[in-house]
């Protein structure tokens, strides 16, 4: 399969670009606010929609900040270390989800203290709405035609742009169907036959450290950091502490329950 070249920008006006990958994101936090409000007025949480905007607002400051700090401290230092003022420039890429996922926790923890609400019954909620947002962003690196995966010889493998003359794995979609797709079905689920508080929580941190560790066979490592202990890349580095401690915490909240 040839890559579809899909043209990044989406709407130019004048001097200005609107990008694919920045539509997933705002898509993401309205599907985000949508599942948040919906599951806050069945479960009777004393949150209005205005404190349900104003959380999405502060948990997308935690993933923009966390993601970007991330991929400087775990894929890239050497590098922004030589040039801090790269540190800024996001539009060139370089966001880490586990930055990210560790930003957004702060930020709630943060907006829960402050309004002095319990973390559980809302990070349930907003646990359920991320596989929506992860999904939309594989499919922006799609389009982007970056984080593609190693050479493969399979029907579907696709020639991208920056990836020379062979074939790839598009391991950007294989995300979008397990990290998205499959992770909401199963924690939508689990939200309605389980009724421990944290369960959700930690199901997707189970869920994710799995499949991120599962896509990270077929796709291609970062450059300048190759694996680690040769075999290992960075991505199955920190996935596999959230695979070990999410699922241990799944049976601590059941035995609780």
């Amino acid at each position: 399969m040839t890559y579809p070249h899909i043209d990044p920008v989406f709407l130019r006006l004048g001097p200005l670009e609107f990008r694919w990958y920045g539509l997933m994101y705002i898509l993401g936090f309205l599907a985000a606010y949508y599942i948040i409000l919906t599951g806050v007025k069945r479960k009777g949480l004393p949150l209005t929609r205005d404190d349900v905007a104003d959380l999405i607002f502060t948990a997308a400051l935690g993933v923009i900040l966390g993601g970007r700090l991330g991929y400087i401290l775990f894929y890239n230092f050497s590098y922004y270390l030589s040039h801090p003022l790269k540190l800024f420039a996001v539009w060139e890429g370089g966001m880490s989800f586990h930055g990210g996922l560790t930003g957004a926790v702060l930020a709630s923890l943060y907006y829960v203290s402050k309004h002095k609400l319990r973390f559980y019954p809302l990070a349930d909620l907003a646990f359920l709405a991320t596989p929506v947002g992860l999904g939309l962003g594989r499919i922006g690196n799609f389009i982007n035609g970056e984080l593609y995966g190693r050479v493969t010889d399979v029907p579907w493998g696709v020639v991208f742009p920056g990836g020379g003359p062979l074939p790839r794995h598009p391991s950007q979609l294989y995300e979008a169907l397990l990290e998205g797709v499959l992770m909401f079905v199963i924690l939508y689920t689990i939200s309605r036959k389980v009724k421990q508080e944290g369960v959700v929580v930690w199901s997707f941190v189970a869920l994710y450290g799995l499949f991120r560790f599962m896509v990270e066979y077929v796709r291609e490592p970062d450059e300048q950091i190759g694996y680690l202990l040769g075999v290992i890349s960075m991505g199955q580095m920190l996935s596999l502490p959230m695979l070990l401690v999410g699922s241990a915490m799944v049976v601590h909240r059941l035995r609780r329950g």
